[in-house]
């Protein structure tokens, strides 16, 4: 595939009122002639990281510190399997390596490192994930859904998750109130 979008970020136009994507910044793990899978990165839950070791791993303990670490919608498939997008690599169980910049991890074993501090330093906690069938994640595109940036560890990891819309848009070099919520073609 010459277009992948994988390591790109997709940023909801406003004209996209789906209640799980609605200004949403979606971090894309893999993109392919098979579809496209990426993660929410700014729809928090009502969960935070000590119910999540709660559920994950019940005999761990998390630094008081962290307990209040907010949990991501990743997106709507799957929303009982957890995902963390973290940076450094380290070697987590159900880990994979996207790029030399972001790894997803998918086990539980993650998840009490990092309530106890022995985790990746930077790290994003989701719940579900977005995925596209194949040609889907285009034809949304060319419809104007999505507009599309570089990831990068500033807007990802940088960027409180309430500001990370705005801070995208910005990325692009425009204002979000230059953008319409009418779509069209020129």
């Amino acid at each position: 595939m010459n277009n992948s979008f994988a390591n790109h970020l997709l940023i909801a136009m406003p004209s996209l009122l789906d209640p799980s994507f609605k200004r949403s910044v979606i971090y894309i793990c893999e993109h392919s002639d098979a579809g496209a899978m990426g993660i929410v990165l700014n729809i928090p839950i009502e969960m935070n990281l000590a119910e999540m070791v709660e559920q994950a791993a019940p005999e761990a303990e998390v630094n008081p510190d962290k307990a209040s670490q907010i949990i991501i919608k990743g997106g709507p498939v799957s929303p009982d399997r957890g995902f963390v997008l973290h940076y450094p690599h380290g070697e987590w169980e159900g880990s994979l390596r996207l790029n030399d910049d972001f790894t997803v991890t998918t086990s539980k074993d993650i998840v009490a490192c990092i309530g106890n501090d022995k985790g990746p330093e930077k790290q994003i906690i989701a719940l579900g994930y977005a995925g596209w069938s194949p040609g889907q994640l285009e034809t949304e595109l060319a419809d104007n859904a999505w507009l599309t940036i570089p990831a990068s560890h500033e807007l990802v990891f940088g960027t409180p998750l309430h500001l990370r819309w705005n801070g995208a848009i910005k990325a692009l070099g425009i204002e979000p109130w230059q953008l319409t919520e009418q779509a069209g073609h020129a």
